[in-house]
């Protein structure tokens, strides 16, 4: 199929022409005998067809992924959530990426860049990054320094309005030296070098695709559906919920294993957990959230096995400082004008952190995928800090409420004061994890007095970018929400830059900046600006443990358990490398089809040859 065919394939698709596997899927979604008893379900993918055939025997050159969400793009500078990336890191490449351990693995890189090569300048100002050669897009173009220069100028275009633009702050200009060497300048010294071009973030674009579309027709370049990249794989077909990909037979490295991918998306948590880990009928399901009872009861099944890392990731509660039923001149709603009437309080904040049963969520809802944490930077270890802790006291709590003058005066069972009523507005995503964690921490609130109404959001809403969604995480029309993020590199620098000032959400910014806690401290923010600079890396460590201090000390937000990255991973599949700073699809190329003997006893995971720069990692 040409790649016109491909782009008229879906953009005329309007509703589902599943068969097989997909259906067989989503046919055991719908039947009350595949089902979670009492669970909530997920937002289903639109359309969703009621089938009950039998799924056919996997094929063994073609591996199966399945998503919960729908990928809505190919190019993840434009991405709208994790699926995106997830699918277009088995086209795209960076420069680099970072393993397991938390270092730098080149890939369209020829070497890592340091200061012993010459690669990073000694003041912090530059860095060079020298592009292994003879490397060719799927359409058989050379890739060269002119396609990192474009993507930089793509990625900071305003027009763009490109979802990767913040790891590419700070920089001055990106040269092409020749055509194997690019050099990157800083507007200041930058001991976060390895941010841009590096992970999901840095993938590098194709100059001559998308020349065309630098601007404000971006999302409508139809290499966004039929992508042209330097990976393992390219697009055979696109369509709502289901993408087929081929090898791609221009691929810089060995040739992977698998002839084919298939990817289904909008498939709901258990019903994918189920296809891997009891009926053997997909190869992999990404980060599962089911309960950690239900996770275990299919894991014993046997087709299948739970694979879990440990990265930066938190599920938090987010507590809104600012008052969401009150409009400003203009209309905004959660305005820093407009200060919460209870939330404001630190003292208040307090209250709720100790009523947050942490240990008994991270047990019974995650299981061995969870661990209760009071740290919002937990990922890498230098920057931990030893000195947050939470504790669980009801008694404590409620103290707190009645010392800042809140009490139940009218004996309605809500602590009130100046005739307001405790009562709070908590959102989250529609998610079966999530529903069970809003009801624990309901009982828990509702123990000190403060009454919650539980409000549940369609997942594409909550994280929607859209200015008009009111829904959204960043508009936060709620008192409290919750949901999963983490540092995407082991550099912290961009994640704790979400809570300066600057980066408040507001409609002055459509929405769109990072910090939807609408926390404001300039003690913090001076703690940032000097770690942003900082070129000595244990004094950088110090600040990054000062800044997450001090959001504990402000309860800027509750950090509640730490999460795993849980994925669901055939018997039969080996080779899989995962990471938690690089999608869960960064080592696509080595995954393969085990043989006889590794199925019957499991081995340590076996990568596929490599080049000598590519160190083999150790599964986790």
């Amino acid at each position: 199929m040409d790649s016109w065919a491909k782009r008229r394939h879906f953009q005329s698709f309007r509703g589902p022409t599943v068969s097989g596997l997909l259906g067989a899927i989503a046919g055991c979604w719908l039947l009350a005998s595949c089902s979670t008893p009492q669970a909530v379900d997920s937002t289903p993918a639109a359309s969703t067809p009621t089938v009950t055939e039998s799924a056919p025997a996997l094929d063994a050159k073609t591996l199966r992924l399945l998503y919960t969400r729908i990928p809505a793009s190919l190019n993840p500078h434009l991405a709208t959530g994790f699926q995106d990336f997830e699918v277009a890191r088995i086209v795209y490449e960076p420069l680099a990426s970072y393993n397991a351990a938390g270092d730098l693995v080149p890939l369209l890189a020829a070497e890592i860049p340091s200061l012993d090569n010459g690669g990073v300048a000694a003041d912090g100002l530059s860095v060079t990054w020298k592009l292994r050669q003879n490397v060719a897009w799927s359409d058989g173009e050379p890739l060269t320094a002119a396609d990192i220069v474009f993507t930089y100028e793509f990625v900071q275009n305003p027009e763009v309005a490109a979802a990767t633009a913040q790891f590419y702050q700070g920089i001055k200009s990106v040269e092409a030296i020749d055509d194997y060497t690019v050099k990157i300048s800083f507007e200041r010294p930058n001991p976060a070098w390895s941010i841009p071009f590096t992970g999901q973030n840095g993938v590098i674009l194709p100059q001559h695709v998308f020349a065309d579309y630098n601007g404000l027709k971006a999302r409508e370049a139809p290499a966004n559906f039929d992508p042209i990249g330097t990976g393992p794989y390219q697009v055979e077909s696109f369509e709502s919920g289901h993408l087929i990909f081929q090898r791609n037979p221009n691929y810089w490295g060995e040739q992977p294993y698998f002839e084919q991918v298939e990817i289904f998306g909008g498939i709901a948590p258990y019903a994918a957990a189920r296809a891997v880990l009891k009926t053997g009928e997909a190869d992999f399901a990404h980060n599962l959230q089911v309960e950690a009872e239900t996770l275990a009861e299919l894991e014993a099944e046997g087709a299948g096995k739970v694979v879990t890392t440990f990265g930066s990731s938190v599920e938090r509660i987010m507590l809104n400082p600012t008052d969401p039923n009150q409009e400003t001149e203009t209309g905004e709603r959660s305005s820093v004008d407009n200060p919460h009437p209870f939330l404001s309080d630190r003292q208040v904040r307090q209250a709720i952190n100790y009523a947050i049963d942490r240990q008994m969520i991270a047990e019974e809802l995650y299981g061995k995928t969870g661990q209760p944490t009071a740290q919002l930077l937990v990922a890498p270890s230098p920057y931990v800090s030893e000195r947050i802790s939470a504790e669980y006291d009801l008694n404590r709590a409620a103290a707190l409420l009645e010392e800042a003058g809140w009490s139940d005066t009218n004996d309605n069972g809500t602590r009130d004061k100046d005739g307001v009523e405790m009562n709070v507005v908590f959102q989250t995503s529609v998610n079966p994890v999530r529903q069970k964690t809003q009801a624990i921490i309901k009982a828990n609130l509702e123990a000190i007095g403060i009454g919650v109404e539980i409000k549940r959001v369609r997942v594409d809403d909550f994280f929607s970018a859209d200015p008009a969604q009111t829904d959204s995480i960043n508009h936060f029309y709620a008192d409290l929400q919750a949901y999963n993020i983490g540092n995407d590199s082991p550099d912290p620098e961009v994640y704790m830059s979400w809570w300066v000032c600057d980066e408040i959400a507001s409609q002055a910014n459509n929405w769109q900046e990072p910090n939807n806690a609408r926390y404001c401290n300039p003690e913090y923010d001076a703690l940032w600006q000097a770690a942003s600079q900082e070129l000595d890396p244990q004094r950088r460590a110090e600040l990054f443990q000062q800044m997450d201090e001090l959001l504990a000390q402000d309860v800027a937000v509750i950090p509640v358990v730490r999460r795993a990255i849980a994925n669901g991973v055939s018997q039969t599949l080996v080779g899989l490398n995962p990471t938690p700073w690089d999608t869960s699809t960064w080592d696509i190329a080595r995954w393969r089809r085990a043989d006889a003997a590794e199925t019957a006893e499991p081995a340590p995971t076996e990568s596929r040859p490599a080049s000598p720069e590519t160190p083999q990692e150790a599964e986790s």
